[in-house]
């Protein structure tokens, strides 16, 4: 189980690497606008898909083993709805926050914490807490 959680855990990081590219919004945004084709928004979607799962399978060694299991849940469906939004939907998204860049500075936090807090719960060696 070790190299499904040094997975979970770097992607993790990542979702905290996206939160801190939020202190410089117009950097997150020319991200964001990179992934306005069809191949990328699949290749985000299978990405979703992927960590969900990761993220169900090393819920039972870690912290917060049901948050854990529900949150990759979550986004495992999140990743399978993605390509039916379709990437005029993320290319109005996309604009709609280019007008609104004190907001996505605010809303950076969000997946900075939460790629931390997956940090956090997926690290820990339950038997030696146990």
């Amino acid at each position: 189980m070790r190299v499904p959680k040094i997975i979970a855990t770097l992607m993790s990081l990542a979702i905290a690497a996206l939160g801190v590219l939020g202190v410089a919004p117009e950097a997150l945004l020319e991200f964001g606008r990179s992934l306005l084709v069809p191949p990328a928004l699949y290749a985000v979607a299978a990405v979703r898909v992927v960590f969900g799962v990761l993220l169900i399978a090393v819920a039972p060694s870690s912290r917060a083993p049901m948050a854990l299991r529900v949150l990759g849940g979550f986004i495992v469906v999140a990743g399978l709805v993605t390509p039916f939004f379709g990437v005029e939907r993320f290319v109005g998204v996309v604009t709609w926050l280019s007008e609104r860049l004190s907001l996505i500075r605010g809303f950076a936090l969000v997946p900075l914490l939460l790629g931390l807090l997956l940090v956090y719960a997926i690290n820990i060696n339950r038997k030696l807490a146990a």
